[in-house]
C-alpha cells in the first residue's frame, strides 16, 4: 500500500519496507513520492465522523496520516458490516465504481491526506512507473480480500479472533503489546461475529495465559505461537 511520506513520517510509499528509504532517494524515485504529496489535501475528521458517505462520488482518494478508519456499510435489515481497517500509512477510497460501495468513518480523531482522482491519473501519465506500484499495491489488496473470505468462510469464532490480533500485530508492527483502537463493536462487525462471542473468546484466551488485557484498547500478545495453534486449528 501507499506509505505515509513527509517530516516526521516514514520514507514509504507502495509497500516499500523502512529499510528501502535509502535506496529510494539514490533511485531518484524519492520525487515521485513527493509528487504523491504534492496532490494531496490534508484533512480532520473527529472520531466517529463520516469521511465519505455510501453513494458519494469516487472522486477521490486517502491515506492515512494519523488515526484509524473503518470501512463500513449498513445491511438493509440493520446490521453492520465492517470490511476493514486504515491505519497510519495505508491508502483507502481507490474505488473502481463510480459511487462509492462503502462508507468510510474516523474510529479515532483522525488525520488524512485526500488526493483528487483525476489529478493522480494525470500524474501515473507522466510516470507510467507508478502505475507498476498501484498495480502492486491493488494485487496485494486482492490476496488480503481472499484471505477474508477465508476468515468468515470458515473459520470458527476463536480462529477468527485470533487471526485478527496477529494480523493486527503485524500491521501495526507489534511484537507484543498491541494497541487496539477500535471498539469491541467495531471488532464483532469486522469478523462478522456477535460482541458477546468476541468478548468471550477473548476470556477465554486471557484464562489460559496467551493474551492479557491490561486496557480496553491495548492487548499483549503472550503466547503467539499458542495464537497460532488456534489459527491451524
Amino acid at each position: 500500500m501507499f506509505k505515509q511520506f513527509g517530516s516526521g513520517a516514514s520514507c514509504e510509499l507502495f509497500g516499500e519496507p523502512r529499510s528501502a528509504a535509502a535506496s529510494i532517494a539514490r533511485s531518484g524515485r524519492l520525487d515521485e513520492l513527493v509528487a504523491f504529496e504534492q496532490l494531496g489535501s490534508r484533512r480532520s475528521f473527529n472520531r466517529d465522523a463520516e469521511i465519505y458517505a455510501e453513494g458519494d462520488r469516487t472522486d477521490c482518494w486517502f491515506k492515512v496520516v494519523s488515526g484509524t478508519v473503518r470501512i463500513c456499510k449498513l445491511m438493509a435489515d440493520g446490521r453492520r458490516h465492517i470490511a476493514e481497517f486504515f491505519f497510519a500509512g495505508d491508502c483507502f477510497g481507490l474505488d473502481g465504481e463510480s459511487e462509492r460501495v462503502f462508507a468510510a468513518e474516523a474510529v479515532t480523531d483522525v488525520i488524512v491526506m485526500r488526493f483528487n482522482r483525476f489529478a493522480t491519473e494525470r500524474l501515473i501519465d507522466e510516470r507510467p512507473e507508478l502505475a507498476r506500484r498501484l498495480c502492486n499495491m491493488t494485487l496485494r489488496n486482492l490476496a488480503h480480500v481472499q484471505t477474508r473470505l477465508l476468515l468468515l468462510g470458515r473459520m470458527t469464532a476463536a480462529e477468527r479472533v485470533a487471526s485478527f490480533l496477529i494480523e493486527l500485530a503485524e500491521r501495526r508492527d507489534a511484537q507484543r503489546a498491541v494497541d487496539v483502537p477500535m471498539s469491541r463493536n467495531d471488532v464483532a462487525d469486522y469478523l462478522g461475529l456477535t460482541i458477546e462471542t468476541v468478548c468471550r473468546v477473548l476470556s477465554a484466551m486471557k484464562r489460559d495465559g496467551t493474551i492479557t488485557i491490561p486496557h480496553p484498547h491495548r492487548i499483549e500478545i503472550r503466547d503467539r505461537d499458542g495464537l497460532q495453534a488456534v489459527i491451524d486449528g
